[in-house]
């Protein structure tokens, strides 16, 4: 899980999570994550995921964009860099992983734990003249 918070510009302060892949940004209808801010183009820039290098951020062939004061045309991301594309300026961030709850398999190990118990006391009496 991906998110964006915005920090500058007509939607600064608000936030935007993703999930899925590839995640275009820009002023088009048909953008995921759309920005009416000045300097915005139709198709600016788009998120790849690559199981091998992270995610990858490229800037449309005539667009203009930074990654914390630098140029880039294609850039890996980093946790808290900070975009920048015509006057809107906003944070990447991985966002927090939600832990799957565990009762199901403490339920069930502890099921385990009392049958097998059981069948023990059960053996002693059976076993036992």
């Amino acid at each position: 899980m991906v998110q964006f918070k915005i920090i500058s510009g007509k939607m600064a302060g608000s936030e935007r999570i993703t999930r899925h892949f590839p995640f275009r940004i820009g002023r088009a209808a048909g953008a995921d994550l759309r920005l009416e801010d000045d300097g915005v183009w139709d198709q600016h820039l788009e998120l790849a995921f690559d199981s091998t290098a992270g995610f990858v951020l490229t800037v449309h062939p005539d667009a203009r964009a930074a990654i914390n004061g630098e140029p880039f045309r294609e850039a890996v991301l980093r946790n808290g860099d900070t975009i920048e594309i015509g006057a809107l300026k906003f944070h990447f961030w991985l966002g927090e992983t939600r832990q799957a709850s565990p009762r199901l398999r403490e339920w069930l190990t502890w099921s385990a734990f009392v049958l097998i118990l059981a069948g023990q006391f059960y053996l002693i009496y059976r076993l036992t003249p």
